[in-house]
């Protein structure tokens, strides 16, 4: 029975991927390197992202540097009402936080964060927020969720985990947890994810009775040979 819900942050409640990108870029121009496509790409879902930035200064930074300028400048563009909430995000996370917790497992920074959901009127629906800097080993290492889960006090297998991205769906899937896909812009999963989801939806407006439904879902008695995951 489900509990709780977990949510990554970026690209799953927010629309910051492309912001993320832009601010990395002018961040690495500084030192001399002229973005490449490929480099927007590996920022999905890494959760290593600031010592790939630092890796594309030559040596000129530290990865505490990439960390604390680019969370400072992204922080400001949500107070700049720059970054906003996808499309039937907020309502995905009230509807969740109707039914139990709700935690944040995220690799961005703390200070960022915290100002993104203070922006959108979420900081107070939360119970917990799991930041990269909060764990040895970030997505797709199990950590962060397991994390979550512990400080929910409950079994990850009784927590959800919303998450759009490959590396995050391995991540909460390793932990134990089920998961609701909303993979970005679409995108088709990885032939090794195909079977991690419990459920997937294209956008947070149509995961929403996904999510109502395995979180109001209970106990059935099993039966041989039923397969009980829901596909949204």
């Amino acid at each position: 029975m489900l509990r709780a819900t977990v949510f990554d942050l970026d690209d799953t409640l927010i629309d910051t991927g492309h912001a993320w990108e832009r601010v990395c870029a002018d961040f690495t121009a500084r030192h001399g390197h002229m973005w490449r496509p490929q480099d927007g790409i590996a920022l999905h879902g890494n959760g290593h992202w600031a010592s790939y930035v630092a890796g594309l200064c030559g040596g000129a930074v530290e990865t505490a540097e990439v960390v604390e300028t680019c969370a400072r400048v992204m922080a400001e563009a949500c107070a700049a009402g720059r970054i906003r909430a996808l499309p039937g995000a907020v309502e995905l996370f009230r509807e969740a936080g109707r039914h139990g917790p709700v935690a944040v497992a995220t690799a961005s920074p703390r200070f960022f964060v915290l100002a993104a959901l203070q922006h959108l009127g979420l900081a107070s629906g939360v119970t917990a927020v799991v930041c990269g800097e909060d764990v040895a080993r970030v997505k797709p290492a199990p950590d962060p969720y397991l994390h979550a889960a512990a400080a929910l006090g409950l079994p990850p297998s009784c927590c959800l985990a919303v998450e759009d991205s490959p590396n995050g769906i391995r991540s909460a899937a390793a932990a134990g947890m089920p998961v609701l896909a909303i993979p970005r812009d679409g995108m088709d999963l990885p032939a090794d994810l195909a079977r991690l989801p419990l459920a997937r939806a294209r956008d947070a407006v149509h995961a929403l009775p996904t999510l109502t439904r395995l979180l109001a879902r209970r106990p059935e008695p099993a039966l041989p040979g039923r397969r009980s995951d829901v596909i949204g």
